[in-house]
């Protein structure tokens, strides 16, 4: 997409009251991307989607779940069981939010060793942080 081409778009999140910005908060931000991305795999109760999504607090993944619910990218299912079952799952928008951020997370995994070099080159010449 070229520059002449954003300024055609309805929203432009580079624009401070754009609502895409905070989208685009909730899909990147450090829990958003990981949920959507364990959601991908399929759908999940919600202490297995903890658990897939290793070190996020019950607090934040029940925050993170109503913003992206909110958004339209994620569903959830409140089965009337006793005791209730809720399972989530991504609508087809989140499958596509999902699908690209997916893919920057395997070009990231799969980086890892140049990002590693780098850091290393980086800590010698101006110093471990």
């Amino acid at each position: 997409m070229t520059a002449g081409n954003l300024e055609d778009l309805a929203y432009n999140v580079f624009a401070k009251a754009c609502p895409s910005r905070g989208t685009l908060e909730h899909v990147t931000g450090r829990w958003g991307g990981l949920t959507l991305g364990a959601l991908y795999e399929g759908s999940l109760r919600f202490n297995e989607l903890r658990r897939r999504v290793d070190g996020v607090s019950e607090k934040m993944l029940s925050q993170t779940l109503h913003a992206l619910e909110r958004d339209g990218l994620v569903h959830r299912e409140a089965q009337p069981t006793n005791p209730p079952r809720v399972d989530y799952d991504l609508t087809p928008l989140g499958r596509r939010v999902a699908e690209r951020l997916l893919a920057l997370i395997h070009c990231v995994e799969g980086s890892m060793d140049e990002v590693l070099a780098a850091r290393a080159r980086y800590d010698e010449t101006r110093g471990a942080l």
